[in-house]
């Protein structure tokens, strides 16, 4: 199998090809999910254009289009702006990538090799390794390597699409659900070595469908009583008239 870690949300553009809106586009779109543009960020086409080396012409021309993929929001008297994190979008979204991943890796496990777990591990180490210095940032682009590994054999094309919609619409939002639940980072290592066992066992595509979902809601479950917890905390803080 090649790894196609990299297709969701790959923006990689060359510096000498593309037109200069695509190259912009690529630019700062990698700067968001890099979260160098963190949500509420303004993004002034003057500096961005000027930063880039281009006209505000195609840097207008790529915003617009991060706008129409929910990367960037434009507010009156402000202009545009980093998106936020959409509590509803996040769960909708994951509840369905949790659906269609689950399927795609159950598909994928009669044709999931010795040489692609061992690679699987190997990832999965490396985000074992991060939690002693935890970048969510990296830690989200290994624990997407590793997911890929084990989704991407899947014969089914349809559902393989679905599955790299729902990735490509979490880094739309941003969605390093590590950046809010850290102590998610160490249980979602876990989970996924006792996946790779299953895989490994021969288990039945049920149990591995199984498990792949559920691996999946306890990242958004986590998320969830985060978010509510905070929503708690702030009702507890405004003062009532």
């Amino acid at each position: 199998m090649g790894n196609h870690a990299s297709e969701p949300g790959s923006t990689t553009v060359s510096s000498e090809t593309g037109s200069k809106s695509e190259r912009a586009y690529a630019a700062i779109k990698d700067k968001i999910l890099g979260g160098e543009y963190t949500p509420g960020y303004r993004l002034v086409l003057a500096k961005l254009a000027e930063d880039l080396g281009f006209s505000v012409v195609p840097v207008r021309e790529a915003i617009r289009r991060l706008e129409a993929e929910s990367f960037v929001t434009f507010e009156r008297n402000v202009g545009a702006t980093v998106a936020g994190i959409d509590p509803t979008e996040y769960l909708y979204t994951m509840q369905t990538l949790s659906i269609v991943e689950g399927a795609a890796t159950a598909l994928s496990a009669p044709l999931i090799t010795g040489p692609d777990i061992t690679r699987a591990r190997a990832v999965n180490a490396r985000m074992s390794r991060s939690l002693e210095h935890f970048d969510p940032i990296r830690f989200t682009a290994l624990n997407l390597e590793f997911h890929s590994i084990l989704f991407e054999n899947c014969p089914n094309p349809h559902i393989l699409d679905l599955v790299h919609r729902g990735w490509n619409r979490l880094q739309a939002l941003r969605s390093s659900t590590f950046n809010y639940v850290p102590g998610r980072a160490g249980e979602s290592v876990t989970e996924h070595e006792a996946l790779l066992k299953l895989l490994e066992s021969g288990a039945g595509a049920e149990d591995i469908e199984r498990a792949a979902r559920a691996h999946r809601a306890a990242t958004l479950d986590a998320y969830l009583a985060h978010n509510a917890s905070d929503q708690q905390a702030h009702a507890l803080l405004t003062p009532s008239y």
